[in-house]
C-alpha cells in the first residue's frame, strides 16, 4: 500500500508523526507520510495538531479529517472526506 490510497469517497494517509518537533512539516518517505508537529504528544495535543496542519494544507475542514487507527502511536491511518487523490498530491507537494 502507498502512503496515500482512495476507499470509495475517502482517502486513507498512513502518517508517522514526530511530536515535539522544532516546526510544522511533511514529506513522503518510503511508504509513508512524515509529519512534524510542534505540539506534545500529551492529551491528544500532537493529534490535534496533526489534524490541523493537515486540514490547512489540503484545504479541507477540519471536521472531514479523522485519525482512523493509532491515535495513541506516531504510526496512524488518516481518513479524510471531500478530497480527490490527485488534488491531495497536489496540495501537499507529493
Amino acid at each position: 500500500m502507498s502512503w496515500i490510497s482512495q476507499a470509495g469517497e475517502h482517502l486513507l494517509l498512513k502518517v508517522k508523526v514526530q511530536p515535539k518537533a522544532s516546526k510544522n512539516a511533511h514529506k513522503v518517505e518510503k511508504d509513508i507520510l512524515k509529519v512534524w508537529i510542534t505540539a506534545p504528544p500529551t492529551s491528544g495535543k500532537a493529534n490535534e495538531a496533526l489534524i490541523e496542519y493537515l486540514a490547512k494544507r489540503l484545504k479541507v475542514a477540519k471536521s472531514n479529517i479523522s485519525i482512523k487507527s493509532g491515535e495513541k502511536s506516531r504510526n496512524k491511518t488518516v481518513i479524510i472526506a471531500g478530497l480527490s487523490l490527485e488534488d491531495a498530491r497536489k496540495r501537499l507537494g507529493c
